[in-house]
């Protein structure tokens, strides 16, 4: 019976921890779906721009990088157990904070607070697990972990699927009303309630890790770091036998007080410490520099600029996560027996392939586009422009119209240092002129913006600099938008891009950042290269939509294949192949002496 119950409780804390990967996916995939929605109405309702909205994109991932920052001392300090409840406690509480969002500000702390969340349950389950579960378990815990990550994006992702299709039955009935004010306002009022309920049905895996880590034990090993030996050996014997158990507590007791550590007192600027750290460095942030998580993210707008219609670019979002869950299911059958080393240079090979040719796919549709922008520039009259696409370009409409293809403008205007992006296409179903002003562009000084500026540091713009500031069109470019055979070959390059990096980059580099690092530095070091993976995601994230808008699809693609370069080159020639080495053997190899891993 005990047995039993032992088999009952390992996989309730399987499925709890599952449930934690489930969240950290729907963190990240949720906005791709409610992105473009999100974007036709606060524009219009809020006057956000294109910085603006790539903040609330990019905020999940700059929550994430805060949180991880105290994760590690907050789950010491309190406990794995509270940890994981606070962090889905966070994760529900940011639902209805961006769902009832009435502005700028709300949508930017929800999202701020699922980022925290994000990063609290990638370092605290994780943590979890590899104290709570047995050595012949831990791999499988692990594994759940990351497919449940995953499924999360499918989730996500099928979520605005399923919000897209009500959006078009939606335009459609809109399509009978008499006069076109009406037909606005229905489809205006339909693409406002589509992202609120995409982040609404995100609400109730919340409340389910929530409410089921309230049931866990806390970390056997957290409570006998802290003297509570009895209460560790309880949370021991609810998944393992008494005999397990004792013979647990034992090994624990053996670990806290080692005979001595090799090297424990070498510099940490030796060559064991500072090479394996630098190179787990690299590749986190050449991890994120492959554009995956804005990839996964922006996924629907980027197969709608390649000339896929919306419910087909949602289709496509399904079908990508789905194949980034199957080729993670992959790669973790392929891990041991392939090795890592092998795994990260056929992934990094595959996603250069499949990066330059999705950037040539976009670089011939974007060759077609003519700038106008001298021509808007002589409309401007004052500081705001209101421009009606259909008057200002009839002609290279009339030209697009002829091929049987609509048209996009992409517009790039500034104020001073401050830089907004605008797209408009023949077939969008917002009939309104495209209104150019300073309250919408120029944003209101920050906190955080004047802290940078004393400290000499300005990754924000000063205000005062674009208060004066004449209008300035720097981009207004027209073009046929790609029709649907391109639109399908780029969603072929971004489906080989998944395969190619959930099957090696997607699972390799947590193994090899574990797997690197010597054990002195094992916890700090982590930190540290972590730190600097989500600092380059939210770095990508925060500039994509101004770049892709100044510089086009194909110059963004073009520099994440630059990138996968560089981490091809290091998996080839500098990382060693760590499958079925020991750590010592790993650390050995960084040391320069014999029995190193290959």
């Amino acid at each position: 019976m005990s047995s039993t119950r032992n088999v009952r409780q390992m996989r309730y804390l399987l499925f709890i921890a599952g449930m934690g990967g489930l969240l950290y996916g729907i963190d990240l995939g949720i906005i791709a779906g409610a992105l473009p929605y999100l974007e036709s109405t606060a524009s219009v309702a809020w006057r956000l721009n294109a910085q603006q909205m790539s903040f609330i994109v990019a905020a999940v991932l700059l929550g994430s990088v805060l949180s991880s920052l105290f994760a590690g001392a907050l789950s010491d300090l309190l406990g794995r157990k509270p940890v994981m409840v606070l962090a889905g406690l966070l994760f529900t509480l940011s639902i209805p904070v961006i769902a009832l969002a009435g502005g700028y500000t709300p949508l930017l702390l929800g999202r701020l607070l699922q980022g925290v969340s994000g990063g609290l349950i990638g370092v605290v389950v994780p943590l979890y697990l590899a104290e709570c579960l047995g050595a012949g378990n831990r791999g499988k815990g692990t594994g759940i972990f990351q497919l449940l990550l995953t499924f999360g994006l499918v989730v996500a992702a099928l979520i605005g699927l399923h919000n897209a299709w009500k959006v078009d039955q939606a335009v459609k009935a809109a399509h009978a009303a008499a006069d076109p004010a009406s037909q606005a306002a229905l489809i205006f009022a339909a693409k406002d309630h589509a992202w609120r309920n995409i982040f609404w049905m995100a609400l109730a895996p919340g409340l389910v890790f929530t409410l089921g880590s309230l049931a866990l034990a806390e970390s056997p090993r957290w409570l006998f770091r802290r003297g509570r030996l009895e209460a560790a050996r309880a949370a021991l014997l609810r998944t393992r036998s008494a005999a397990e158990a004792d013979l647990e507590l034992g090994e624990m007791g053996a670990a806290a007080f080692p005979a001595g550590e090799a090297g424990a007192k070498d510099s940490l600027f030796s060559r064991r410490y500072v090479i394996p750290f630098v190179l787990a460095c690299v590749i986190l942030a050449c991890t994120q520099a492959t554009g995956a998580n804005s990839i996964l993210a922006y996924v629907v707008n980027i197969l709608n600029q390649a000339g896929l219609s919306g419910a087909v670019a949602n289709l496509g979002d399904v079908s990508l996560k789905v194949l980034n869950a199957v080729m993670t299911v992959v790669a973790v059958a392929l891990v041991d027996r392939k090795g890592r080393k092998f795994l990260l240079m056929v992934g990094t090979g595959g996603i250069v392939v499949s990066l330059t040719l999705a950037s040539l796919l976009f670089f011939s549709s974007e060759r077609g586009r003519v700038d106008h922008r001298q021509a808007v520039q002589a409309m401007v009259a004052g500081d705001a422009l209101d421009l009606d696409f259909g008057q200002a370009f009839a002609g290279p409409l009339a030209a697009a119209a002829r091929e049987g293809r609509p048209a996009q403008l992409t517009l790039v205007y500034a104020y001073g240092p401050f830089t907004d992006v605008r797209t408009r296409r023949t077939d969008d179903p917002d009939p309104k002129p495209l209104r150019l002003s300073r309250d919408t562009t120029v944003q209101a000084d920050s906190v955080l913006g004047r802290a940078f500026r004393r400290l000499h540091l300005n990754p924000f713009p000063d205000p005062a600099e674009g208060a004066n500031a004449p209008l300035v069109i720097r981009k207004a470019e027209v073009g046929p938008v790609p029709g649907a055979a391109h639109g399908w070959l780029t969603a072929l390059c971004i489906a080989a891009f998944i395969a190619f990096y959930a099957s090696g980059p997607g699972v390799c580099v947590w193994l090899a950042l574990s797997e690197l690092m010597p054990t002195r530095i094992r916890s700090n070091g982590m930190s540290v290269a972590l730190l600097v993976n989500q600092f380059v995601s939210t770095a990508i994230a925060a500039v994509f939509l101004p770049v892709v808008g100044t510089y086009g699809y194909g110059a963004m693609f073009l520099f994440w294949a630059c990138c996968t370069v560089v981490y091809f080159l290091a998996a080839t020639f500098v990382l060693p192949e760590t499958k079925g080495r020991t750590l010592e053997e790993i650390e050995a190899h960084f040391a320069g002496r014999k029995g190193a891993a290959r």
